[in-house]
């Protein structure tokens, strides 16, 4: 086992402030009624429990006045009629108030897992960039179980045990100050022991939560990377991170079940010690006939007072240290509940766009307007703020930058002075080492991050004040990482046009010379995949990307090395499919082979983030540069 220097002493991450009240302000605004109907039948509950000691003073003292002083059957009769009918309440009431808080926790869950997916979908790309998936998945699963637990069971504990506290405290004044004083005396002890024990048990527990967030990402990374894991013999590499994050895991987890473990019986060894301590009171008052000090003044004490405080004790031993031991589930659910509400507070992506696409209809003159159908036809919708006019510009697929900067952070430029002009039906290549900025070009025509410096222009209008998705929903995008979900073949391709019929799909295939191998499938384009497409080749799940982007028929196709994954001989057929695709619209290329961008209209050459040269493939042969002998093979794309 690899040893593990762990921070024993590490800085206490608290829960946010305000975390409890904004909880409680979406419970009370979505589940106000019954709520009240909770917290009647938990005071009903309450008042059931206490009952049971007040019951027990006055049988014993009947019981005691039959045998000393005259036996009356019906008092006795009527006392225990009574007691089972308010305890029959207060098990009606118990039923009632956790059915009911079972239910508005389990729709509260649901409210809030909604939440959380609406909002992360509105999230800007940079933040999945910077966060681990497996740590936002530990959101959804350990960190909702927590809020799960606090509504639930710790709320409606909390005010109960509460109550039944400050009452029995209050009858317990009322029928011995002296025997009171030393229930005090064992509450300042277990205030002492909660704060010292379930403090560090607190503490631990909200260190464990992002420990186990951190755990969940390195497994979830794992299994994402296995092949290349076993491919590079990093096995035991690989136990040797995880030991290193679970033990991590296991000292938080382990510290705080220890601190929360040794709570209970602290607690209840206190509780038997003022037991006892009672008893000795009690028989004292008896024996030595003292006064009885109460709120009303000095009074003879009873069997009945005594056997009843005991009782009250039992149950007020019990109830503090449930109270104690739901501070640290209380705390545990604050730690996960801020690191929910940091996901709800995380800032949205940005729009300010008000150019909107709309389909149009030509009229025989040449001339369009916009429509409400459905047509293969585009323009933008401009309106102006100035004079309040509306101008529509054709959407044909012009794209220019100009002298663009970015960076993904602030002070750290990977994009420099970047100048392209893509005219309708041209094919623009990128070609450059690993990060040259080929694929984060792309990523600014389709606004997933915004540049610092320099314009963007698409058919003449500035993409800042084109709405995100209808910017996006004119792009057609072709990634080199295939995303593919659960679902039919059917289903994956529909994904590039929601609304597409079997015979628009089928199409779409065919252009991307899919159709061949999905009709041999078992059950041809209704053929269910799962786990991105693990019961196929990567070649196979690359074709259905391709089929996507060209169900879409977008006026602009992004390939970001759409062919990397495919063999020579199906290259070539995605190369004839693809080329009935890219006529008449403005396509980017990032490929590999620079065999497959020989035709195109303009090769731009790129190096830590600049343009070095530009031309078509004749040009820059000619010039004998860096792209001259890249495919001469003079030296390789590094």
């Amino acid at each position: 086992m690899a040893k593990v220097n762990l921070p024993r002493n590490a800085a206490f991450t608290k829960p946010k402030k305000g975390t409890l009240p904004r909880l409680l302000k979406i419970l009370f605004k979505n589940f106000k009624f019954r709520l009240i109907l909770v917290f009647v039948c938990l005071i009903l509950a309450t008042l059931s429990n206490l009952t049971s000691s007040i019951f027990v003073r006055l049988v014993t003292d009947e019981i005691y006045r039959a045998i000393t002083v005259e036996y009356v059957p019906s008092r006795i009769v009527f006392v225990l009629v009574l007691m089972g009918s308010l305890y029959m309440v207060g098990l009606i009431a118990s039923f009632l108030w956790n059915r009911t808080m079972a239910i508005i926790t389990q729709e509260y869950l649901n409210i809030l897992r909604k939440e959380m997916f609406d909002h992360m979908q509105s999230l800007p790309i940079k933040y999945f960039d910077t966060h681990v998936h497996g740590d936002i998945m530990s959101l959804y699963t350990n960190d909702v179980d927590t809020i799960r637990q606090l509504i639930s069971q710790s709320l409606p504990s909390v005010i109960q045990t509460s109550s039944i506290v400050i009452s029995l405290f209050v009858i317990m004044l009322s029928s011995s100050i002296w025997m009171t004083l030393v229930v005090i005396l064992g509450t300042v002890l277990m205030f002492i022991n909660t704060k010292v024990v379930g403090g560090n048990s607190a503490k631990y527990f909200v260190k464990q939560q992002r420990a186990l967030g951190k755990t969940e990402g390195c497994i979830e990374e794992s299994i994402n990377g296995l092949k290349v894991i076993k491919v590079f013999s990093y096995e035991e590499k690989s136990k040797e991170e995880f030991q290193e994050i679970n033990e991590n895991l296991r000292y938080n987890a382990s510290t705080a079940n220890s601190f929360g473990n040794m709570l209970g019986p602290i607690m209840g060894n206190i509780g038997h010690i003022l037991y006892a301590g009672l008893v000795a009171m009690g028989s004292f008052l008896i024996v030595s006939k003292t006064p009885n000090l109460t709120l009303f003044g000095f009074q003879a004490i009873s069997y009945g007072v005594v056997t009843s405080f005991l009782l009250m004790c039992r149950m007020f031993t019990m109830n503090i240290s449930n109270f104690s031991q739901q501070i640290t589930f209380i705390v545990m659910a604050m730690a996960g509940a801020s690191r929910v509400f940091d996901l709800l507070d995380e800032k949205p992506e940005t729009d300010e766009g008000y150019v909107t696409l709309v389909h149009i209809k030509y009229h025989e003159d040449g001339t369009f307007e916009e429509t409400d159908e459905e047509t293969r036809f585009y323009a933008w919708k401009h309106p102006h703020k100035v004079d309040n006019t509306i101008t529509y510009t054709e959407l044909k697929g012009d794209i220019v930058l100009t002298e663009v900067d970015f960076g993904y952070v602030e002070d750290k430029i990977v994009l420099h002075d970047v100048s392209i002009y893509a005219h309708p039906g041209q094919q623009i290549a990128f070609v450059g080492s690993t990060g040259a900025g080929k694929t984060t070009i792309t990523n600014l025509i389709n606004r997933f991050y915004d540049i610092a410096d320099g314009k963007i222009r698409y058919d003449g209008i500035n993409i800042n004040k084109i709405k995100k998705d209808d910017l996006r929903r004119s792009l057609g995008i072709v990634l080199q990482d295939t995303n593919l979900f659960t679902g039919t073949v059917k289903d994956n391709i529909r994904y590039g046009k929601l609304n597409a019929t079997d015979e628009e799909i089928i199409a779409a295939a065919k252009i991307a010379n899919a159709h061949d191998f999905i009709t041999r499938l078992p059950n041809g384009y209704d053929t269910m995949l799962d786990g991105n497409g693990a019961n196929l080749s990567q070649g196979q799940r690359q074709l259905l990307s391709i089929a996507r982007a060209a169900v879409k028929d977008a006026p602009v196709m992004i390939l970001d090395e759409a062919t990397s994954s495919i063999d020579t001989r199906t290259e070539k057929l995605v190369q004839d499919g693809t080329r009935k695709l890219m006529e008449g619209r403005t396509v980017f290329v990032i490929a590999h082979r620079l065999s497959t961008v020989q035709n195109s209209d303009a090769i731009m050459v790129l190096d830590h983030g600049r343009i070095i040269e530009r031309g078509t493939h004749n040009d820059l042969i000619a010039q004998k540069g860096v792209y001259y002998r890249l495919y001469t093979g003079a030296f390789e794309l590094e």
